[in-house]
This record gives C-alpha cells, sequence and structure tokens, in this order.
C-alpha cells in the first residue's frame, strides 16, 4: 500500500524477494496546466511489473477488504499510502502490516515527516520499520536507521535518500520478523513530535519569522506545495534563497548584488531561483532584470 516515488522504490524492492499478491495505491488525480489524470507513481510501476491494482477512494468503500482477504497476505507492506488502516485490515495478514516511516520514530509522527525534520532545523532524520496499530506511527518497532540531513537538502533530495535506505532496511526487517530474530519494541513516547498534513497555504513565506527558517520552508517545500511570495495579484514561487545579515522591516523587498531579497525579522532572505506566474524555473537575477512589479514597500 503506497503511493508516491518513495512508495515505489518499496515496491521495487519487495518485488524482488516476495510474492506480491496486490497493490493498493491511491486514484488518479489530475495534474500539470492540463489537469490530465495521471496515476501515482505505485500504481505504474505495479502495472509495468504485472501487479493486480486497487485504487480505492475510501478504504472501507464496497469490496475493499473482500479484495484483500482474497489475496490472503502473509503481512502488508504500508509506506506513504496516505489512508488510515481500521483494524479489520491490521488484523487480516498473519503477520500484521509492516509500515515504512520516513523518520526516526517517536519524532515525527504523521503525514509530513521529511518536511518536517528539514523546517525544524534538524541535522538527522531517518527510516523506521515498525509493526502498525491502530495509531497514527504509533506501533512498536522492528528496526531504525539515522540518515543525516545535508545543509542544502531539500525535499527531494531528502526523500530519495530514504527511499534507497528504507527499501534495504525493509528487506532486513522482514527476514528477521519472519524468521524470529527480530521482536517489535515499543516506541518511547518521551520525545514523541507530530508532522501534520501541509496544506497548499502553508507555501505563503511569514517575513516576521526568522530568516532561517524561511530558508528551511523553501527547501522543505520544494515538491508541494511551494513557497511563495505575494506580488499584488500574482504569486511568485522561490525554488532557492540564501540568508544575509541585515536589518529592516519585515516584507521590505529590496536588492542585494542584482538579487530580489526581503528583509525578515532577523535578516534578509535573498532569492536565487523563482518561477513567476505562467512562467518557467530561473535565476533570479535574471527575474529581477526583467521585472516591474519588485519595489520597495
Amino acid at each position: 500500500m503506497g503511493s508516491p516515488e518513495f512508495a515505489a522504490s518499496i515496491l521495487a524492492a519487495l518485488g524482488n524477494h516476495y510474492d506480491v499478491r496486490g497493490v493498493v495505491t491511491q486514484p488518479d488525480k489530475p495534474a500539470g496546466r492540463g489537469k490530465k489524470l495521471t496515476p501515482p507513481p505505485v500504481k505504474i510501476l505495479a502495472e509495468r511489473l504485472g501487479y493486480p491494482v486497487i485504487q480505492p477512494e475510501k478504504m472501507k468503500d464496497p469490496g475493499v477488504f473482500e479484495q484483500l482477504h482474497a489475496w490472503n497476505p502473509d503481512f502488508i507492506v504500508v509506506a506513504a499510502f496516505g489512508k488510515i488502516l481500521r483494524q479489520n485490515v491490521l488484523d487480516l495478514p498473519r503477520l500484521g502490516c509492516i509500515n515504512v516511516h520516513a523518520s526516526s520514530l517517536p519524532r515525527w509522527r504523521g503525514a509530513a515527516p521529511v518536511q518536517a525534520a528539514i523546517i525544524h532545523g534538524d541535522t538527522t532524520t531517518g527510516v523506521s520499520i515498525m509493526k502498525m496499530d491502530i495509531g497514527v506511527d504509533t506501533g512498536p518497532i522492528l528496526i531504525r536507521e539515522r540518515v543525516k540531513i545535508e545543509p542544502a537538502d531539500d525535499a527531494a533530495s531528502l526523500t530519495s535518500r530514504l527511499a534507497t535506505v528504507g527499501a534495504t532496511l525493509l528487506l532486513h526487517a522482514l527476514d528477521g520478523y519472519i524468521n524470529g530474530n527480530l521482536s517489535p519494541v515499543p516506541q518511547n513516547e518521551n520525545g514523541a513530535t507530530y508532522a501534520p498534513m501541509i496544506n497548499k497555504e502553508d507555501g505563503l513565506l511569514d517575513f516576521s519569522q526568522a530568516a532561517e527558517m524561511l530558508e528551511r520552508k523553501i527547501r522543505a517545500y520544494s515538491e508541494w506545495p511551494g513557497a511563495y511570495i505575494r506580488l499584488g495579484e500574482e504569486a511568485l514561487k522561490v525554488c532557492r534563497a540564501k540568508v544575509v545579515p541585515g536589518c529592516g522591516v519585515p516584507g521590505q523587498r529590496e536588492t542585494c548584488n542584482g538579487y530580489p531579497c526581503i528583509h525578515t525579522s532577523d535578516g534578509k532572505l535573498v532569492l536565487l531561483e523563482v518561477k513567476p506566474a505562467g512562467k518557467n524555473w530561473m535565476n533570479a537575477a535574471d527575474y529581477l532584470r526583467g521585472s516591474r512589479a519588485w519595489i520597495s514597500n
């Protein structure tokens, strides 16, 4: 059970070592300017490998549990699925449901652990393989591995490394669990934190915040929803930025060595790569040369 590229990496590893009876993923969704229905990466891979696929809107939809039961799984692997599993599904497999979670639990339980780790300035994160219970990422841990967060990491680069680690770690965990060499260990509730689902509005940069926090948000929201600022009625997306010293009114716009920059609560944020509405990503200095909107408040 899974949907994005992270989950596709997990499925690929599973298929090389186990008999995959079926795949459950999110429904196709509109994407791109034309809003064309686009399948999730897991569906694309599953169909290429010849696995049966179902795409329920809700796990309680008619026929979903019956299909899971017909597949008669020894275990169900869940990775970035985005849907809550009820107790009847958790109890269905002989060995339970095994989750691949992109954090070092109990830190950053929830829907957006990669983004939360970057935003909060964590220097490390990790992958946790756990046996699922009815809570949100609260189940006992089979195995964990820490992964360093590099200063330039964005959500895409960090997720890619975590997917590689997670695929290898999952196979190790399943082998040990099936053979009785690994047992689930309850999580320590001390230090538990929660990473809630991200909304589109979260991408709007608030310049009353610290410059370093804003730079981390830009990297965390690189894939979705995208960090952006408002210039009148238009939104200017920001892909890369850097922090420089400065003192001014938060939100005041000016230029720094030919690049657009904005004052924050404790410094300035220099924009390095941006995307104006209806255009492609571009160097922010090129944007500034052709912009009439970038004026001081």
